[in-house]
């Protein structure tokens, strides 16, 4: 019993570690504004201090299938925390939205994590309180009582914070945005909906790639687009190409820039795409690539109001969308790779931000590799905002 013991609260502190680390994520950069901001920060620790209760009262059981069951409650948990966890942290890399919970697909991880949770610590806190030889049957049901209550009160106090907060950010609609409109009246079109690129868009494309888990390359590029003109510049470190790098298109001419060399015209072949935002609406969240596509709920990026939604992806088409992928991968055959896109689209029907990745067999990159990742950000701001784009001189 004793090694069983510890070996439930070492369960415990691990479960407790991952609530803790979202605690953290949330109450350190979760900072949307609104009357009750601290108290959504505040009550987003309530489940770490349910994991904490397993700790200090572990939920022992005598027999082994009754070990196994709780055992495997905490890795359960524990295997839904960490995915949510890592979607958190993407959403406050990426210019989060307002609210963290949007949507029922976006809350039932937490909520199932939370449920498992609460059953942990509810068993636990009936065993020290009934005694070890209190019948089973009684101990069960006292200790799934408590984990309802404990579901209820803290799930409870987090929902209603954020819920009421969001809609005094609602009620509280912003002058302006770089996203698009801040009409709360308007509602964005649905995920399988009308989707368009602005006329002209102020771009930014983040880019990196990891092979087993270790970063081997970073893409930064910024430039404008004005209708099928367009001017970016930037730097990419990777395997591939290290240095500056820039391209330019005016009409039916296009020219190249790389480190260390002078700008040239480009060939045919690279005339086309390159566009970001507008070729990423045109290959890879074409109407039939979006028929199948995730709702991930409503949401404010900087006062602007947006549907998240959410598609897979294979290698090849995202390639095709988003050529600049080459800066990290060269030729190599991305068929294979698959990945998923998460897009914004605004109350104009427009496209404003876009995270994806895609990921398969790392040979062709390195042949000691196993596995490799290439994720990338993409915002598209100031749309419809003039823009002159001129031939370099």
């Amino acid at each position: 019993m004793r090694v069983r013991r510890i070996e439930l609260r070492i369960l415990g502190l691990a479960l407790a570690g991952l609530w803790a680390t979202a605690f953290a994520l949330v109450y350190l950069a979760y900072q949307p504004g609104g009357p009750v901001d601290l108290l959504v920060r505040l009550a987003a620790g309530g489940p770490a201090v349910v994991a904490a209760l397993a700790v200090i009262r572990p939920p022992v059981a005598r027999g082994e299938r009754a070990f196994a069951f709780i055992a495997w409650l905490a890795l359960g948990a524990m295997l839904l925390l960490v995915p949510s966890i890592g979607t958190v942290v993407g959403q406050l890399q990426g210019r989060g939205p307002q609210t963290l919970m949007p949507s029922l697909e976006a809350a039932y991880p937490w909520l199932l994590a939370l449920m498992a949770t609460s059953v942990y610590a509810g068993l636990g806190l009936s065993r020290h309180h009934l005694g070890g030889r209190a019948a089973r049957r009684r101990r069960l049901v006292e200790g799934l009582a408590l984990a309802v209550a404990l579901v209820t009160v803290t799930g409870g106090a987090f929902a209603a914070a954020a819920v009421i907060n969001e809609l005094s950010l609602a009620g509280r609609p912003a002058a302006s945005s770089r996203f698009g409109p801040t009409d709360p009246a308007l509602a964005p079109p649905l995920c399988d909906g009308a989707l368009a690129a602005g006329a002209t868009a102020a771009l930014d494309l983040h880019m990196d790639i990891a092979v087993d888990g270790e970063t081997t390359g970073l893409v930064t590029l910024s430039g404008v687009r004005n209708g099928s003109d367009i001017r970016w510049s930037g730097f990419a470190a990777t395997r591939v190409v290290l240095g500056q790098r820039g391209f330019w298109r005016v009409g039916g001419n296009a020219w190249l820039l790389e480190q260390g060399q002078p700008r040239t015209a480009a060939g045919t072949s690279e005339i086309a795409g390159h566009e970001f935002d507008a070729a990423l609406v045109a290959v890879a969240l074409t109407p039939a690539g979006r028929t199948a596509s995730e709702d991930a709920g409503l949401a404010y990026i900087e006062g602007a109001r947006a549907r998240h939604c959410r598609v897979a992806i294979d290698g090849a088409t995202l390639q095709e969308a988003l050529p600049e992928i080459g800066l990290m991968v060269g030729d190599a055959d991305l068929t294979r790779w698959r990945g998923q896109v998460d897009f914004w689209v605004f109350a104009d029907g427009q496209l404003g931000q876009a995270n994806g990745y895609i990921g398969g067999p790392a040979l062709e990159l390195d042949p000691d590799g196993l596995q490799a990742v290439v994720r990338f950000r993409l915002t598209a701001i100031e749309r419809g905002a003039p823009v002159t784009i001129n031939a370099p001189e």
